[in-house]
């Protein structure tokens, strides 16, 4: 296992960080990079348990490898696949998507959001970073949707056209999920928003959804989405 900067190591770079031999300035550097370190290390851990999970692992095993009750890790993980989505970080860009896939799924007579809603919502925002990486991997809106309709398919019209609570969107357990795992990925990469290529990333998280299949199934790896998305972020950076 590669192993992390040691204490002295530490010290050092926060010294360093803190351009002064001040000591509160250097505890506030102190507590600031701690503070960074926990909630990138919190959000590393999780990504490793969405994925153990979103692969089929029980809480008991996923438990047993993290050295804790049951209990305990469900209470600490858990939330990501149950609690409602926050979107106070999310970019305009990110949030058009969402309420997108809200529209998409009345037009295709479903009375609930999946990831397969939000995948094709992707395409309704051409020049967001997630629309463009799918399209240069040849994953078009029209390919996307042939697959949707096979693996998800429309519902029958009705007499009464669906309607999707507005305050309380139905979204599916594993929709959810992604929504709530997007906050990660932006945490992985360092950055304080949310945009369409973390909702992209965070498909990911759970080989079992049906966008994540859809993706796979198209040729679109985790590794390559990760390439494709660092580039484009150097790009808007330079």
């Amino acid at each position: 296992m590669t192993p992390g900067p040691d204490l002295q190591q530490l010290i050092n770079t926060i010294k360093a960080d803190a351009g002064s031999d001040d000591e509160l300035e250097q505890l506030g550097t102190a507590a600031a990079t701690i503070n960074e370190l926990t909630a990138t290390s919190d959000a590393a851990l999780g990504f490793f348990v969405d994925r153990a999970r979103g692969a089929g692992k029980s809480w008991v095993e996923i438990s047993t490898v993290l050295g804790v009750s049951k209990q305990a890790a469900h209470k600490r993980f858990a939330d990501s696949w149950t609690a409602r989505p926050a979107f106070e970080r999310y970019t305009q860009r990110a949030r058009a998507v969402v309420q997108a896939a809200g529209g998409i799924a009345r037009e295709r007579n479903h009375d609930f959001i999946g990831t397969e809603h939000l995948l094709l919502a992707m395409y309704k925002e051409p020049d967001a970073i997630a629309a463009k990486v799918l399209v240069q991997h040849g994953i078009t809106e029209d390919s996307v949707r042939t697959a949707v309709e096979i693996q998800s398919p429309a519902g029958q019209p009705s007499d009464q056209p669906k309607s999707l609570d507005a305050e309380n969107p139905p979204y599916t357990r594993r929709a959810a999920h992604v929504l709530q795992g997007a906050v990660g990925e932006a945490v992985t990469l360092g950055h304080n928003y949310v945009g369409t290529e973390h909702l992209l990333l965070a498909f990911y998280r759970d080989q079992a959804g049906i966008a994540t299949k859809i993706l796979l199934e198209q040729g679109l790896e985790e590794s390559a989405a990760w390439t494709d998305i660092r580039a484009a972020l150097e790009g808007f950076t330079k």
